[in-house]
């Protein structure tokens, strides 16, 4: 699909998002190319732990070549802003800051988490996701979501980091449906004990793909930054940054 120029693309009827995340193990890219009625959308993701430098401008540059688009015709960068990897955080949104202040265009982040959920509803129908990233030292990112009535996932309550055990005591005593999203539960054995999850975890990492819905939702509503006020989300800011070589 061809794009209408810059000078057009800020109508509701013609709307074009580049999303991507390196936030974890998996990186990924997508464009939503979107002239009322209809929308497409391109995505790429591959896992590729500690070469997400290397691999996501290349795939940038497919993805927009895919869509015969440009960097200039976005109405908005859409990046992954955590929680995950502090690495891959940091690496995810240096660069799509870097893209952003190139192509003067504003930005969107998306949690990873709400994008896990997105995805199970996207491709299992649940309306109600228990998101887990494994956090190390011990700590899981959790956040819990429900459907709203426009099908986008919608944070419950607060995204946390916290041990297993303080998830399992938050939730003693409730029982309800919901699928389980994220590399925390095969981490911690007893999170997926304690929950009764026994099916295999098919969504463990978050894609650029199911950061769109919300991006989408959040651009309709001028809901927007300029690129340096983009920020990511740590969630243990602190401690990882004790962690740094350097650092104390």
């Amino acid at each position: 699909m061809t794009l209408a120029n810059s000078t057009a693309h800020t109508t509701a009827k013609s709307i074009s998002l580049l999303a991507m995340d390196t936030s974890t193990e998996g990186c990924s890219v997508a464009l939503l190319q979107q002239q009322a009625p209809a929308s497409t959308v391109t995505a790429d993701f591959i896992l590729s732990p500690r070469e997400h430098t290397q691999r996501i401008l290349p795939m940038v540059d497919t993805i927009l070549a895919q869509g015969k688009a440009s960097l200039g015709e976005m109405n908005a960068l859409v990046y992954g802003r955590g929680p995950g990897s502090f690495t891959g955080v940091r690496i995810g949104i240096g660069i799509a800051q870097g893209l952003a202040f190139g192509a003067d265009i504003p930005m969107i982040g998306i949690s990873t988490l709400q994008a896990m959920a997105q995805q199970a509803h996207a491709q299992s129908g649940a309306t109600r996701v228990l998101a887990a990233i494994d956090a190390r030292m011990g700590e899981v990112y959790w956040g819990e979501y429900q459907c709203g009535e426009n099908g986008i996932m919608m944070l419950a309550g607060e995204e946390q980091v916290a041990s297993p055990s303080a998830v399992i005591e938050q939730y003693r005593g409730q029982t309800f449906d919901f699928a389980a999203v994220g590399t925390g539960w095969q981490a911690y054995p007893e999170l997926a004990t304690a929950f009764a999850v026994t099916d295999e975890v098919t969504v463990r990492f978050p894609s650029a793909e199911f950061m769109l819905p919300a991006a989408l939702e959040h651009f309709l509503n001028g809901e927007t930054v300029a690129a340096e006020q983009a920020t990511p989300v740590y969630l243990r800011d602190k401690v990882t940054w004790k962690k740094l070589p350097g650092r104390e």
